[in-house]
């Protein structure tokens, strides 16, 4: 049986606001992964430059902000842009994931995505890496919930986000000394490796394969030539 295209609303308001804006929908990305112990900041930074600059080919105008925190065994990652260059990175992981099992990005897990958001939270990518020990909050980990977890996660990455932006920043993005402009927004390796654990997150592919499938499912009564119909005592309604 052949397919007929249907749209939703929600596409159409999406047109309607891209058409509006001139420009596309903005939205925030909040990753953790597991990466191979003690990574080099430019082999990270080149892996994504790279990717960025693929997806900008395509895409001039959909600029990419965010931060990246490169930590000994872990990293954090934020990303703002449209929605196709998100899922472009999504996609790219995944690609490496099955080409190359030993491939030094495993277990990324989606703590957050924000659609639509109204204003960026950085002015452009940084890339910074925590190697220092710093005396960090209480671990959260063991005497709260996911979703307590979560919160005060994100609480401290947009305070961090509103902190970078009282800092001078360099053409090249953040130095190495994050852990001294700011140890106390800094979220500890542990609550990475726990959110990375948590199966109520979701990973990259089931998350691609979820926001592809149609929500608009074609019942079997929609494909039935004739169309069904109801009879009450023996008379058709």
């Amino acid at each position: 049986m052949p397919k007929v295209p249907r749209g939703d609303y929600l596409h159409i308001l999406e047109e309607k606001q891209k058409l509006k804006l001139n420009k596309f929908l903005l939205h925030r990305l909040f990753l953790v992964a597991n990466i191979q112990p003690n990574m080099e900041k430019k082999e990270v930074a080149e892996y994504y430059d790279q990717a960025f600059q693929s997806i900008l080919k395509h895409h001039p105008e959909e600029a990419v902000t965010g931060l990246l925190l490169i930590y000994p065994t872990s990293m954090l990652h934020i990303i703002e842009s449209s929605d196709g260059t998100l899922q472009q990175v999504l996609s790219d992981y995944l690609g490496h994931e099955r080409k190359e099992p030993e491939f030094w990005i495993q277990k990324m897990k989606i703590i957050v995505i924000s659609h639509n958001i109204p204003t960026r939270l950085f002015m452009q990518w940084h890339v910074s890496v925590v190697r220092v020990p710093t005396v960090y909050l209480e671990d959260m980990t063991q005497s709260q919930s996911l979703q307590e977890v979560i919160t005060g996660f994100l609480t401290w990455m947009h305070k961090l986000a509103l902190h970078l932006k009282t800092l001078k920043v360099g053409a090249k993005g953040l130095d190495d000394n994050l852990h001294l402009a700011a140890p106390h927004l800094l979220p500890a390796e542990q609550i990475l490796k726990y959110l990375g654990n948590a199966e109520e997150l979701m990973d990259p592919a089931t998350f691609l394969s979820t926001y592809n499938k149609p929500i608009d499912i074609v019942l079997d009564s929609e494909v039935v030539w004739p169309a069904p119909s109801r009879f009450y005592d023996g008379k058709k309604y």
